[in-house]
């Protein structure tokens, strides 16, 4: 049981040391500075959430438009962009990486 622990803690730590990840940290460091900034890019990031998740799908590429619209001139901001891009890769690498697990680690649920 403590092989596997041993094997993930390494693993925890090399997902903290990589590019991917330092680069999140220091781009959500730099968002932080700016506090109303932080809480325009939460808001943004809620409402992009929701339409994700709870879009007419009849009007989804109508919704997603306005919203690309409305937000275009706030994601032009170097430290909205940079934060988000470097949100995205982390996101992008965590997503590898469970489709690796699961795909390697194939359960019978039948």
């Amino acid at each position: 049981m403590s092989d596997y622990r041993d094997s993930l803690d390494n693993f925890i730590k090399q997902i903290q040391q990589s590019s991917v990840y330092t680069e999140y940290i220091t781009q959500r460091d730099r968002l932080r500075q700016y506090p109303e900034l932080k809480q325009q890019v939460d808001e943004y990031r809620r409402k992009n959430y929701l339409l994700q998740t709870e879009s007419d799908p009849d009007n989804m590429f109508d919704e997603i438009d306005h919203f690309q619209r409305e937000y275009e001139s706030f994601r032009e901001n170097p430290v909205v962009h940079d934060f988000l891009a470097a949100e995205l890769a982390l996101c992008r690498m965590m997503q590898t990486i469970n489709y690796e697990i699961v795909k390697a680690v194939s359960i019978d649920f039948e």
